[in-house]
């Protein structure tokens, strides 16, 4: 076998699979593209990108010695990968303030309190339904 990873070279797009795309180098040899090597980021669809019967410039990436399955690629030789999704990070509260749970530690005495009277509260008023 006359190719070297790294190498970069010209195939014609033979086949088209939902894994990867079959790319003819010459007569006798055959390599892949994977579908995670079309691009950078994720392609939900190859046939977006490629059809049957062009004409692509690929890069070598791997040559499976036993095989001789030659991975290809076509995202390492583009010049502006795409950039990564910005995700925004929401807060539950304000991130300014920096209070962590210092809130809920000056404020469980106050709710603790509250919830004891109420229960009291309550327990009294069935007791005197009770006795009425």
């Amino acid at each position: 076998m006359s190719y070297k990873i790294g190498q970069v070279i010209k195939g014609k797009i033979t086949g088209i699979q939902p894994y990867g795309a079959f790319v003819s180098l010459d007569d006798q040899t055959q390599g892949l593209i994977h579908v995670s090597e079309i691009q950078s980021g994720y392609t939900k669809n190859i046939h977006q990108y490629l059809n049957v019967g062009e004409t692509v410039k690929v890069q070598i990436i791997d040559i499976d010695e036993y095989t001789e399955k030659i991975s290809l690629s076509l995202r390492t030789l583009m010049t502006h990968p795409a950039p990564p999704s910005l995700h925004r990070k929401r807060y539950f509260t304000n991130r300014n303030k920096h209070i962590g749970f210092r809130s809920l530690a000056e404020n469980m005495p106050i709710w603790t309190k509250e919830t004891y009277e109420a229960l009291q509260e309550n327990a009294a008023a069935k007791i005197k339904d009770g006795n009425q």
